[in-house]
């Protein structure tokens, strides 16, 4: 008897865990499911400056000091890992001495990871909008604060860049390691590592990094921290549709492979009383190798020695 009420107790758990498992709207409908979409997310989810929202360009208020950015490491060669996490590919980049500063952060901020969002359907696949347009896909670049002495207001903790992803005519060379090593990483949990390549050659060219958007948000994943400070860039970058459709074809939601992952949207969000910025930027973009970052701290520290 006992034995039977311990079995039934660890059933029980099971099933509570189960149900209480984050999911996109489109694992909602499968069979069996007992996951939590999106309008059931709990933690920070219900909270008043929540991500993603829809940008309208003529409500954005220029603010001057939105610069542009200075990237530090983004092109040092590495081998990337790249893994499927249950609900999108991620790319692991924390302890490679990136980060990024200027564009009225403040201060720096380390790259930890970068993910993307996509449907199987074009213009589907981007969380964020502009003027209502959704664009085939999102890619985020998640950056946390760097320990610098000074107390971090909890809504300055991470740094989060935006870039809309769009089908276009050409082969994107930049993308080209990240979608090779897809069909390796079918099942959730599964990890391989890509071929040595560059994360600035995935960016788009550097005089479209000038205009973007600022705001504060949350993550678009429970707990749906508010912790984020947004840039989204205007000018989106482009893949060619075959190089699209690998995501949705290759990559899985679950082990049985019955599931393709895609439609890994979070709904857009109301904007409230936040106001969104725009950059009026001008200027030049850097890209420093890590020892040139080096060179600028010590000028730094030098310089202020003997003040």
């Amino acid at each position: 008897m006992q034995l039977l009420l311990a079995l039934l107790a660890l059933a029980y758990v099971a099933a509570s865990d189960s149900s209480s498992q984050w999911c996109y709207e489109i694992q909602t409908k499968q069979p069996n499911s007992h996951c939590l979409g999106p309008q059931q997310w709990t933690g920070n989810c219900k909270g008043e400056n929540q991500s993603p929202i829809n940008l309208i360009i003529a409500k954005a208020r220029v603010n001057y000091s939105l610069t542009p950015f200075t990237f530090v490491g983004y092109n040092q060669m590495k081998r990337w890992t790249v893994k499927n996490n249950h609900h999108t590919v991620m790319m692991s980049l924390e302890g490679e001495g990136m980060c990024i500063f200027g564009g009225d952060l403040p201060g720096r901020y380390e790259a930890t990871q970068l993910h993307l969002h996509w449907s199987e359907e074009q213009n589907r696949g981007s969380e964020h909008t502009i003027d209502g347009k959704r664009f085939d896909m999102e890619m985020h670049i998640v950056h946390k604060k760097m320990a610098s002495g000074n107390e971090v207001q909890d809504s300055h903790k991470l740094a989060v860049l935006a870039f809309m992803v769009q089908v276009g005519e050409k082969m994107n060379e930049g993308f080209q390691p990240l979608i090779e090593a897809l069909p390796s990483i079918s099942k959730p949990n599964s990890n391989t590592a890509l071929k040595e390549s560059r994360l600035q050659d995935m960016l788009p060219s550097n005089e479209k990094l000038y205009y973007y958007f600022r705001y504060q948000g949350s993550l678009t994943t429970p707990n749906c921290d508010e912790t984020v400070i947004w840039t989204v860039f205007k000018e989106p970058i482009k893949i060619h549709k075959d190089q699209f459709l690998e995501f949705s074809k290759n990559l899985y939601y679950d082990e049985d492979k019955k599931l393709n992952m895609k439609g890994n949207v979070r709904p857009l969000q109301h904007l409230g009383r936040r106001q969104v910025f725009r950059s009026h930027a001008s200027g030049r973009l850097l890209f420093l190798p890590l020892p040139a970052l080096l060179v600028l701290t010590l000028t730094h520290l030098v310089a202020s020695f003997l003040q």
